[in-house]
């Protein structure tokens, strides 16, 4: 397979004896670096969850509960917002190109957190400036995405975007490890150690993807493609859905030490000791709800996901009541796994949605390579704007728990509006792609691929 300047001359996926004689090795080597510069992209977007554990008026900070919340409300907006952008930005600049910006310009909101959160002195609006910035760690999830759906075949794209994303994901609890490692070797008055770690690691991961990734061939950019995505009524059925999954991820992972200090007054070491567990098996999680979607289908896992994710919750609002620190902790682990397992499971709806349209335009007489290859593109426009609409349930959520802890001091409230959002997908997931039997690829029969198809 030839190069130039990192760009393929040929790919083709559904190509079989391609796939397995060069395509799959190819494949693995741009997810490999995919997921090490989304890692990092998504361990500076949540860096913010970490350092408001720090600043507490010991080392002279005197943010309020309610200006803390607004420090991880702020990159969680910013990386939600940037997410349509840098989804589009992948077809226009290149997955290998536009991988080694999005990694190196992390170099920005690290440096920066890095030495103002040593000068207690500065004020709020500096700090909410520097969150903003960490927003483009964020962002990198639907680049990401978007360029490894491209890179490998329908039928085992619920695996590699699980893999992908849920290696991402592990950025959250890895800089929450980090924030608990500083605190237990060199006290909780070193905030600047944790970002600082991230400088050299951003360098690294930017040679890397220079180095190592590749450009897919080009395919024809249509600016109206997130137009015609925006105007498909799945686009928002899932995007709702995949609130409830990543939203809960992510606003979660961004607010639980936070929550924790708040319920029940915990220290920044007692906080950032349970942190991390959360994010980690979440994103652990995320590669077994594609798998088990590979498997029997996105819409299936995902409905008795959000069952589980119900109960959890219930769990939940359980132990706030009755101020259950352990049930309290244990709930809200639950909830990051199953958390995980729906951004998987969800995820692999997308491209089954529109792999199923292509699949009946070739039965219907329209030209195999065109209908497929609109397919990959509605699939890419719809995870990001699917990407982007999930990050905003995770401002939702601390926009909630922020609401709720400065008016009554407890997330009573909050956690009881969560459990009756989970009910309203329940009952999406079950209108929209249960009960209707006659889209068997999100149900997970797979449909037979007309021989007229020919190769994408």
């Amino acid at each position: 397979m030839g190069r130039s300047k990192h760009v393929l001359t040929h790919w083709d996926p559904e190509d079989e004896v391609f796939w397995q004689r060069e395509g799959r090795f190819t494949a693995r080597r741009n997810l490999v670096l995919s997921v090490f510069s989304e890692h990092v992209g998504f361990s500076v977007w949540s860096l913010w969850s970490v350092l408001v554990l720090f600043m507490s008026p010991d080392i002279g900070f005197t943010f309020t509960p309610s200006e803390k919340f607004l420090l991880v409300v702020v990159p969680t907006l910013v990386g939600a917002l940037l997410r349509l952008p840098y989804s589009a930005a992948v077809a226009r600049f290149g997955g290998r190109n536009w991988t080694v910006f999005a990694s190196a310009v992390l170099l920005v909101p690290a440096g920066l957190a890095t030495y103002f959160v040593q000068r207690p002195q500065t004020p709020l609006w500096v700090f909410l400036l520097i969150g903003a910035l960490a927003g483009v760690g964020g962002g990198n999830f639907a680049s990401s995405m978007t360029n490894i759906t491209a890179f490998y075949p329908q039928r085992h794209q619920g695996w590699a975007l699980g893999i992908n994303a849920g290696g991402g994901n592990l950025g959250v609890a890895v800089v929450q490890l980090l924030g608990l490692l500083v605190i237990t070797t060199a006290g909780d008055s070193h905030p600047s150690y944790v970002a600082a770690v991230y400088l050299p690691l951003i360098v690294l991961v930017s040679l890397g993807a220079a180095l190592r990734m590749d450009n897919l061939p080009a395919l024809p950019r249509e600016p109206g493609a997130l137009r015609e995505a925006a105007r498909h009524r799945h686009t928002w059925w899932i995007s709702l859905l995949y609130i409830g999954t990543f939203g809960s991820f992510i606003g979660y992972g961004f607010a639980f030490g936070l929550v924790l200090q708040s319920e029940f007054g915990a220290s920044a070491l007692q906080a950032a000791s349970y942190t991390f567990l959360g994010p980690l098996l979440g994103s652990l999680s995320r590669p077994v709800g594609g798998k088990l979607a590979d498997r029997w289908g996105g819409a299936r896992v995902t409905f008795v996901n959000f069952v589980a994710m119900a109960a959890g919750t219930a769990g939940l609002l359980a132990a706030s009541v009755t101020g259950s620190f352990p049930w309290f902790v244990a709930a809200f682990t639950v909830l990051f796994v199953l958390g995980g397992i729906g951004n998987g499971s969800t995820y692999k709806m997308i491209p089954a949605v529109h792999t199923r349209e292509a699949e009946r335009a070739i039965s219907s007489g329209e030209d195999a390579a065109a209908a497929f290859a609109r397919s990959r593109r509605l699939s890419g426009a719809l995870i990001g704007i699917a990407g982007a609409v999930g990050a905003l349930g995770g401002v939702a959520i601390n926009l909630a728990f922020r609401t709720a802890y400065g008016s009554s001091g407890s997330g009573t409230v909050a956690f009881a509006v969560f459990l009756g959002y989970y009910a309203v997908c329940l009952a999406v997931t079950w209108a929209v792609y249960l009960r209707r039997r006659e889209e068997p690829a999100v149900t997970g029969v797979e449909p037979v691929r007309p021989k007229t198809a020919g190769r994408v």
